[in-house]
């Protein structure tokens, strides 16, 4: 099942995706139909939920962590992305001015259905709604200047996910890639994790509680790079679909 939200009439609603059809329901916690369905054409997809917060976890690809060099954590690295980066599917991620050298990171998006606090590694996929592409947007330049991740991977646009929640696949071997202008710049499976998803919403739950339709995003594969001004950047999933945003020029 695919389960998008979506503007239509100034209005924002949740609806299931059937093929070029979206049915509406009233939130992804109640999916019985609601009115007829509608065109795809007729409505605008938004990120297909709205966060309280985007966990996100740094080197958790085995093969990322020996590209970069890095030795393997012994327990996830969090941090935080703020909902105001959020960005929809298809819309336009800025080029801040603070920064030169902007960089795309292709992320596998958990995307929260329940209440999860202190929960167990056995349970925690009992806690996931489903899954969606995201891409973790950095200001390379400013991370490394600031020795902290905030200012470089929070700015407004910097965490465009979507373009739905995908609730019928399996976390565990789903190749993860992106295209930068159609040309392949990173390929790896979850199976490289380092800590798969039911360790880090079990983890992330012992630090905070995770509310319905909270994101984490479970870290990238090796092969980040650069994006200029005008590129096209594709975050595509095995299982889930594809993510488009372009580069403000």
């Amino acid at each position: 099942m695919k389960i998008i939200r979506y503007l239509k009439n100034h209005l924002v609603s949740h609806g299931i995706l059937d093929g070029e059809h979206v049915l509406p329901i009233a939130d992804f916690r109640h999916l019985k139909g609601r009115g007829a369905p509608l065109p795809l054409s007729e409505v605008k997809l938004l990120a297909p939920s709205a966060p309280t917060k985007i966990v996100c976890a740094g080197l958790n690809y085995k093969d990322h962590a020996e590209e970069m060099g890095f030795a393997i954590p012994e327990e996830p690295v969090i941090f935080l992305k703020p909902p105001s980066a959020i960005l929809e599917p298809g819309g336009i991620i800025p080029y801040p001015m603070m920064t030169s050298r902007l960089e795309y990171e292709a992320e596998l998006a958990v995307v929260i259905g329940r209440t999860a606090k202190g929960v167990r590694e056995e349970t925690a996929l009992d806690y996931v709604l489903g899954y969606t592409c995201i891409n973790d947007v950095t200001a390379r330049d400013l991370q490394k200047k600031d020795g902290q991740w905030t200012r470089a991977k929070s700015f407004d646009g910097f965490a465009p996910f979507g373009p739905w929640i995908e609730t019928e696949t399996e976390p565990h071997d789903l190749l993860v890639e992106a295209y930068l202008n159609g040309e392949r710049k990173q390929s790896s499976s979850t199976a490289n994790m380092i800590f798969p998803v039911a360790h880090l919403v079990s983890f992330i739950s012992q630090v905070m509680t995770l509310n319905a339709g909270d994101v984490i995003a479970t870290g990238t594969p090796p092969g980040i790079g650069r994006m200029e001004r005008g590129d096209k950047i594709e975050v595509r999933i095995s299982g889930i679909g594809s993510l488009i945003n372009t580069i403000e020029s």
